[in-house]
């Protein structure tokens, strides 16, 4: 039954996740439509915003793919797509402030963003084993249940990381945002379309929270059940 239910959830959390995941894109491209009223591209604002708070060594460069926009630490770039690259659009200005927000982030070193890339490693490794040995924990319950807990200790690892990653993308909206207004790049309209835009950015990862939260607490129960038979 807590099986079946692990399955149910997860079910759930998938379409609940591509609800949004079409929300997401319906707005980006929605927004993509409406000139920016300063006439900036996305990798102008980028390296905009970078000067504006003192950093110089992040290069801003064109990643192939739709939305794949993101920052990294490891090199310092801010990885844009083509069309939030190239975009002069609302769009383009609030993912392009949104990735810099990492940016200052780790330049001030944020301690929510410096606890997530310490949890990088662990998260690797644990996801390249933990769906077989959370299987092998379930179907091995009653005769070996230490087995079902190493995969709920590695599976809570990634459940952690997905947890502290909600700070770190709400923090980085906060400072891309708040910039974009106080440097003249959107006009009030323009930036009510850009946190809107941000809003359902941020919501993919507050669904992927959840939706590991509720898993682990039923791979947790089947753990309990399964320990109170032996």
């Amino acid at each position: 039954m807590l099986n079946s239910g692990v399955f149910f959830i997860s079910i759930i959390f998938l379409v609940i996740s591509m609800i949004v995941s079409g929300l997401l894109k319906s707005r980006f491209r929605k927004y993509s439509s409406v000139a920016l009223s300063s006439g900036l591209t996305g990798r102008q604002v980028a390296e905009k915003m970078l000067r504006d708070n003192g950093i110089y060594d992040v290069q801003v460069i064109s990643v192939n793919g739709f939305l794949s926009d993101h920052y990294n630490p490891s090199d310092k770039t801010v990885n844009l797509s083509p069309d939030v690259y190239a975009g002069s659009n609302v769009a383009a200005a609030a993912v392009a402030a949104h990735e810099c927000g990492h940016a200052v982030q780790h330049a001030t070193g944020y301690s929510w963003l410096q606890l997530r890339s310490k949890l990088v490693p662990a998260v690797q490794f644990s996801n390249t084993i933990v769906p077989w040995v959370l299987m092998g924990g379930v179907l091995l319950i009653h005769a070996f249940p230490q087995l079902l807990l190493a995969g709920i200790v590695l599976f809570a690892v990634t459940t952690l990381f997905s947890v502290i990653t909600l700070p770190v993308e709400f923090d980085a909206s906060r400072r891309g945002l708040a910039w974009l207004d106080s440097a003249g790049i959107t006009h009030r309209e323009e930036h009510d379309m850009a946190k809107d835009a941000l809003k359902w950015a941020a919501m993919t990862y507050v669904i992927a929270a959840l939706s590991s939260i509720a898993i682990l607490v039923q791979y947790i129960l089947i753990y309990m059940g399964g320990s109170r038979r032996n």
